[in-house]
């Protein structure tokens, strides 16, 4: 396992846990107790956990990981996700993607399709995001016109928020939203951690006529502390195989189109 990945996986573990043990993180990565010992040091020293005598235990950033260290959580989950949401979008369409790894997926899926441009008269798409790390992949892409919007950058997501953010969605209209979220309950609705980040994703979906969320088994029936969205405005929910039965079965009573991939 790659320091990348270990550092993800303790991550996890400690947000799960709340504190762990160098050997309880020996058993459970398969690695020696020196490269535990070397890799809690180098997550205390981003301030990401507090070491402990024999082991560490959780900040409260390790419960909202970095983009950087979520990656590579689920990743063939997330391009599958990816491939099918971006299949709903039409050429020409106008789509809000906020921040986040699946989102970057779906980003990445929309930028790259076979017919972009369709006629070739125009530009294909119109992507509005929040995110500075999908704006600076698709800026380069001359068939699709990236708008960003302004505001105060959140190192863990890099996602923009804050007014200057919902300001400048207030006077847009998109076709459809793509969100990505921490959380999503048949009850509660779409949701994430972070009360500013939700703010501006509260935003897109307002304006947007279509929603889709985009969020892989791990956060089905689960809740988060900001709500995006209530579950009647979403549109489409796109998620795994391993979306449980019972769970999807209480999106579809809502008249919520679930799609597993």
């Amino acid at each position: 396992m790659k320091a990348h990945e270990r550092w993800t996986r303790l991550l996890e573990l400690l947000g799960e846990e709340g504190h762990l043990s160098v050997n309880e993180a020996v058993e459970r990565l398969d690695a020696s107790a020196a490269t535990v010992r070397r890799d809690m040091d180098e997550l205390a020293r981003q301030q990401l956990l507090t070491r402990t005598r024999g082991g560490a235990v959780a900040a409260t950033v390790s419960y909202d990981l970095p983009l950087r260290y979520k990656t590579a959580r689920r990743a063939d989950e997330k391009q599958r996700i990816a491939r099918a949401a971006a299949a709903f979008i039409p050429p020409g369409a106008i789509v809000g993607v906020n921040g986040g790894t699946t989102t970057s997926e779906v980003a990445r899926e929309l930028a790259t399709r076979a017919d972009p441009g369709g006629t070739g008269q125009g530009e294909a798409l119109t992507l509005v995001t929040n995110a500075i790390n999908i704006a600076n992949e698709l800026a380069v892409r001359p068939h699709i016109k990236t708008v960003l919007t302004g505001g105060v950058a959140r190192p863990s997501s890099y996602e923009l928020t804050g007014p200057l953010a919902t300001t400048v969605l207030e006077h847009l209209a998109l076709d459809y939203a793509v969100l990505g979220v921490n959380a999503v309950h048949p009850h509660f609705g779409a949701a994430c951690h972070d009360e500013g980040e939700a703010s501006v994703n509260r935003a897109i979906a307002d304006r947007a006529a279509a929603i889709i969320v985009v969020a892989d088994a791990t956060k089905l029936g689960r809740r988060a502390f900001a709500q995006v969205c209530p579950v009647g405005a979403i549109t489409r929910l796109v998620t795994d195989t391993e979306a449980p039965d019972d769970v999807v079965a209480q999106f579809t009573a809502q008249n919520i189109e679930v799609i597993r991939v």
